[in-house]
């Protein structure tokens, strides 16, 4: 086999591992979605919900949001997503891409007034959806927020298209843009406006880009891309057989081949481990959202269980003499607790997970409840001595009184601790579980290659995790 031969075969081999983990991925967001909406239903039918018609109102938008999100994993559709601000070729570098002037374009600002799709196959494999956005410096105000913020939750990948020195509002809005956790890549359009000279200072300027602040970091060399969507018209010397020499003016071809083949090279790549990455980011929002809806909606009855706990829990360290057999108990009784609360959310919560919350609760809080596990502990033991003594020496009783009033004012704290603590656990845990959306994101995330943009992501969309 000659040597081109065997680099085909090895091209050929990675490509075949990419789509094999791409299609795993995409099965475990799909298991992840469909456990979470088999869950929901579960509680609908069980009655756990029907008891609390408000409550079913307030989950509504996110199970249609669970739900569209599982559709669109299924019609393996990629979404990218074009902004910018005016005039600076927005919709002509998609019409460049799309190789058809189906968008709109114009010397007046403001053609594109609302976001607009388009369905874009660029190979027999691929299908893309293209997402054209008004310039983001023409609507005002919080509207312009909402739809950025509305089109970024949809897209899988972002194009910010420039076209010049970049201004304060482009400079923001690309922070803003590479905050919210997708791949995006840098596209300066008109570059035939400038000499061959000036385009790598250009480069240069823009590879540092957000280099010096503290939430940006440099772009990396193919997240940056330059392009003439519509490259302005030149004119031509015609020289014709008679000897006559004429001018005409002629628009050259869209260069934008550079750009497609960089997405190309991404979708083919990681393309739908994208899809399943978003859909359960999207899962988790969602998700975290009914947590909290149903957390506040029952907080009055989440504060009596936490007291009706921390009053028993009180109570027996107080009268129970065994040492050991307190510490057992309160652990035992801090789990019910934590189930307990799971159970008034409707929130899915095993006995496994519940020992992993307080473990994390016990740790994560100073060494407090620690201290009062060992308090406990202590006392616990003064107070079986008094016990058993007490028969002796009736002044023993009172010793035993005092230690068992002390250990209970300390277990009951605990328990109360940990009850308020299990609360944001629980508004969090939701997307726990071996496949909720939280543990198959990180799943994902540990398996992706170096050579991927989802590696460059992994850092900043495993800071939540």
């Amino acid at each position: 086999m000659s040597i081109l031969e065997r680099v085909k075969a090895k091209s050929v081999d990675i490509m075949s591992v990419y789509r094999n983990l791409q299609e795993t991925h995409l099965n475990r967001a799909r298991a992840s979605l469909r456990q979470a909406l088999s869950w929901y239903g579960y509680l609908r039918k069980s009655g756990q919900l029907s008891s609390n018609p408000e409550l079913v109102g307030l989950m509504k938008p996110e199970l249609e949001a669970l739900n569209a999100t599982l559709n669109k994993l299924d019609s393996n559709v990629i979404r990218i997503a074009v902004f910018g601000l005016v005039s600076r070729g927005k919709s002509a570098v998609l019409n460049a891409l799309l190789g058809d002037k189906i968008l709109q374009t114009g010397p007046l600002n403001g053609v594109t007034q609302w976001p607009r799709s388009v369905r874009w196959q660029p190979s027999d494999k691929v299908l893309v959806e293209l997402i054209d956005t008004p310039g983001l410096d023409e609507i005002e105000g919080e509207s312009r927020a909402d739809m950025a913020r509305e089109v970024v939750h949809q897209a899988d990948l972002i194009l910010f298209v420039v076209s010049g020195d970049i201004t304060r509002t482009e400079y923001q809005a690309l922070l803003q843009l590479r905050r919210s956790q997708k791949p995006l890549i840098l596209v300066f359009n008109k570059i035939d406006l400038y000499p061959d000279t000036d385009q790598g200072a250009i480069y240069q300027n823009l590879q540092q880009l957000g280099a010096g602040h503290p939430e940006a970091k440099p772009l990396l060399p193919d997240e940056i891309v330059m392009v003439a969507a519509e490259p302005a018209a030149m004119e031509v010397r015609v020289e014709w057989p008679d000897g006559r020499v004429t001018y005409e003016w002629e628009t050259p071809p869209p260069q934008v081949d550079e750009l497609k083949e960089i997405i190309l090279n991404i979708l083919n790549r990681e393309g739908r481990s994208l899809l399943a990455l978003n859909a359960l980011i999207q899962a988790r929002d969602a998700e975290a959202a009914i947590a909290q809806k149903t957390i506040d909606l029952r907080e009055k009855e989440a504060e009596e269980i936490i007291w009706q706990f921390t009053k028993y829990k009180a109570l027996a360290v107080m009268l129970n003499p065994i040492a050991f057999l307190d510490i057992l108990g309160g652990t035992v009784a801090d789990l019910a607790l934590i189930r307990a609360l799971a159970r008034l959310y409707g929130l899915p919560m095993t006995s496994y997970e519940a020992g992993k919350i307080l473990k994390t609760i016990l740790f994560s809080s100073g060494g407090l409840l620690l201290g009062e596990l060992g308090s406990s502990f202590i006392l616990g033991l003064g107070k079986t001595t008094a016990a058993i003594a007490s028969g002796d020496n009736p002044s023993n009783i009172t010793a035993f009184a005092g230690s068992a009033i002390a250990q209970a004012g300390i277990a009951g704290y605990g328990a109360y601790s940990v009850g308020k603590a299990a609360q944001v656990y629980l508004e969090k845990g939701c997307t726990w579980g071996q496949l909720g959306a939280s543990s198959v994101i990180q799943e994902i995330l540990s398996q992706v290659d170096q050579n991927t943009i989802l590696y460059r992501l992994r850092q900043e969309l495993g800071i939540k995790y």
